[in-house]
């Protein structure tokens, strides 16, 4: 990073947007790319307010228009999966000499990415959560790690990510620096795509069901059956997990924290199961692995996006 504040743009400020946003407007010249005018004025105008574990307000810059953005060290994208694409093409050409940090769920944020701007691709995954209660306020509720490494397309150099690490930690925020992200990236994919399948279909957020295996009929089974089926997907991908899917699971059934697809099913509007439980299963195939689970779950979620333009 250079000497003076490094500027830094947020594409995508749903929850965890924010929460990068609020943290390095401390630290940094921060930038938000929304995608409503009515967003951006608020931003700009109110700033942010963060509540929860951590509490303060900021100001920062937001704008709707790409061709209103300056040239960037560091951005974080943290739209839906499904938004990659749209959401960035318009600005990655303002990364060309930076770097870039996918902060998605699931697989396959990075490549898109990458074909999208000549910076540096860093991959990351994020244990935080928070709740957005309004454009310009956010509840920080799971203080976790941004676990991040290299992206081995773009050859970026593990300096830049140790960089990147660095300045969200000095933003109040918990990162860590790794010379391989697959392993933590896969522990969430596993965790994540349980939990968000089975909350999309059940309509119950991550509850301590989730983590009960007491009863024949109790759901922590099909949790635990899904995790164990993925772990042997990821074995076979030749990733060694970097922390425990089953154990992640048990900690975040004690928070009835709703998962994002939960939402996405009861708006009615798309989810990320492709980047998700998809990604587990089409993996699979091409590993040669069963993942008869994964693969079910996965059709019956697009199976009832259909029912929708019925």
């Amino acid at each position: 990073m250079p000497d003076k504040p490094p500027r830094v743009c947020i594409v995508g400020c749903g929850a965890i947007g924010s929460l990068y946003a609020a943290h390095l407007a401390r630290v940094a010249e921060v930038w938000a790319f929304v995608r409503r005018a009515a967003h951006a004025e608020a931003l700009n105008r109110e700033g942010l307010q963060v509540t929860g574990s951590h509490g303060f307000s900021v100001r920062l810059r937001a704008d709707t228009r790409p061709q209103q953005l300056p040239q960037f060290d560091l951005g974080i994208v943290a739209t839906k999966a499904t938004q990659t694409e749209a959401a960035f093409a318009p600005v990655g050409h303002l990364f060309d000499r930076g770097a870039v940090i996918s902060a998605q769920n699931g697989l396959g944020g990075e490549e898109i990415l990458a074909r999208l701007t000549r910076g540096y691709v860093i991959r990351a995954t994020t244990f935080m959560s928070g709740t957005r209660h309004s454009d310009t306020h956010v509840q920080y509720e799971l203080d976790t790690a941004t676990w991040m490494g290299p992206y081995e397309d773009t050859q970026t150099p593990f300096e830049v990510v140790r960089q990147a690490a660095d300045l969200i930690v000095r933003s109040g925020l918990k990162a860590e620096a790794l010379e391989d992200a697959r392993p933590a990236q896969w522990s969430k994919l596993i965790f994540n795509a349980a939990v968000n399948a089975v909350s999309a279909l059940t309509e119950l957020p991550h509850s301590p069901h989730f983590a009960d295996e007491k009863q024949f009929d109790s759901l922590g089974h099909l949790l635990h059956d899904l995790i164990d089926e993925a772990k042997s997907v990821a074995k076979a991908a030749g990733v060694e997990l970097h922390e425990d899917p089953w154990e992640m699971n048990c900690i975040g059934a004690q928070t009835n924290h709703p998962p994002s697809m939960l939402a996405d099913i009861r708006n009615r509007v798309s989810t990320e199961v492709g980047f998700l439980a998809g990604a587990i299963a089409r993996q699979a195939k091409l590993l040669g692995v069963e993942a008869p689970l994964h693969t079910a779950l996965y059709r019956m979620i697009k199976g009832k996006e259909a029912s929708w333009n019925r």
